[in-house]
């Protein structure tokens, strides 16, 4: 069972495990409506944590894309002329703020 509030147009806008003050009604876990909350919300979380990680999976690929040009395997006009300079806007950004000194944490020990 869930405890459940609505807005003035019955859409749920919370939905808990426990009572709470603000709790209009309460709706069985098998109900749709209390289904689609938890997907909704899932997909949120989903969507935050993608998020997070896209971030963090640019900075591998420009770390990557670097000791793969610095070895010899790829040069930065294999690249397409778009992808070479948003790396060369990147790369001159993140020197300006101290280079890749700060992209391993202390108990890391390299990138691959």
């Amino acid at each position: 069972m869930f405890y459940v509030q609505r807005d003035a147009q019955g859409e749920l806008i919370r939905v808990e495990a426990a009572p709470y003050a603000e709790a209009t009604e309460t709706l069985p876990s098998d109900h749709l409506e209390v289904q689609a909350w938890f997907a909704n919300e899932e997909a949120e979380v989903s969507l935050k944590q993608l998020k997070q990680s896209d971030s963090e999976m640019i900075r591998v690929l420009e770390d990557l894309i670097q000791v793969l040009t610095q070895k010899g395997v790829i040069n930065m006009t294999d690249l397409p002329v778009a992808a070479q300079e948003k790396l060369k806007d990147r790369r001159n950004a993140r020197e300006s703020l101290g280079g890749l000194s700060h992209l391993i944490d202390d108990e890391e020990t390299g990138l691959i």
